[in-house]
């Protein structure tokens, strides 16, 4: 890998961010793609590790990015005003992040700031592995078409500042927000982390519901895919309460009012809860292995 580009050339990138990666799977790729669309940073401020080298070819022939087989390449190219996203699978964390032991002594004086996307890898377990300015985040699947939901915690080692700039790489791939404790990423989990899930189950569901009814599956699909889409929107847009949306829909003696009745009878609301509530507990449960 060559040289990182010299502070003269990078002069009109002053605020471009320069971000590096452990792990070159999905996840970096999309959030790759979604900070270079959004101009938070530039093709020549980013560099991956990853063992594979097709994998590697692939992302540089893709974004014009740097790779390189080192962790420790990747950390270092960040410098102390970037950040190291550590998006690897948690099974193998310890084993990637072991490389950066040679560099402990450096990061003491001045370290990146380390950005978590791992799942069930608490902020004590990423100091375990020598992190100490680190953040860490929950997304979700659907960062993979930039409509992500992300919440994330910073660790005691952080700056005050960084939590914009972990909003800031977050939201290329949708919407990012901070959670006052740690412990409450297990609820994030339950709810956006796990929640895509859910949804499909929904559409899925609304989808039969529309093939009992008559309608081709091609067709009961893409309107149920579309309605719940469409939804989401404008709960997010309109900033109303999803009762008050409902009840607009609700119009007296009508079709929607007879179909909420239906999904009241048979415990909707409370399954949704209960799923939620049965993910955040498995969380907490993963969290202490």
């Amino acid at each position: 890998m060559s040289e990182p580009p010299s502070k003269k050339h990078n002069a009109g990138n002053a605020d471009k961010l320069r971000v590096s990666f452990i792990g070159g799977g999905q996840m970096c790729e999309a959030l790759v793609a979604g900070l270079l669309k959004q101009g938070t940073t530039d093709p020549s401020m980013v560099v991956i590790s990853n063992p594979g080298a097709a994998r590697r070819k692939y992302l540089e022939d893709t974004y014009k990015v740097k790779t390189t087989e080192s962790n420790c390449e990747a950390a270092m190219a960040a410098g102390r005003d970037g950040i190291v996203m550590v998006a690897v699978k948690p099974q193998v964390a310890a084993v990637a992040l072991a490389d950066l032991e040679n560099l402990k002594g450096d990061f003491e004086k001045s370290s990146p700031l380390f950005v978590s996307i791992m799942a069930g890898v608490t902020l004590a377990k990423l100091a375990d592995m020598g992190l100490q300015r680190v953040a860490r985040t929950m997304p979700n699947i659907t960062a993979l078409v930039g409509a992500g939901a992300t919440g994330f915690a910073l660790g005691p080692g952080a700056m005050p500042a960084d939590s914009a700039v972990v909003e800031r790489v977050m939201s290329a791939v949708g919407v990012c927000v901070r959670v006052p404790r740690e412990e409450l990423l297990n609820a994030v989990t339950g709810l956006s982390g796990s929640g895509p899930a859910y949804a499909y189950m929904l559409i899925e569901a609304m989808t039969d519901g529309g093939v009992k009814n008559g309608l081709p599956r091609d067709v009961a699909l893409k309107l149920a895919a579309q309605t719940v889409l469409g939804a989401g929107q404008m709960a997010i847009q309109t900033g109303k309460h999803p009762a008050v949306l409902r009840n607009a829909c609700e119009s007296p003696g009508g079709t929607t009012i007879n179909g909420s009745y239906a999904l009241e009878g048979a415990g909707f609301r409370a399954a949704v809860i209960g799923a939620v509530t049965a993910a955040a507990d498995r969380a907490r449960e993963l969290g202490k292995l």
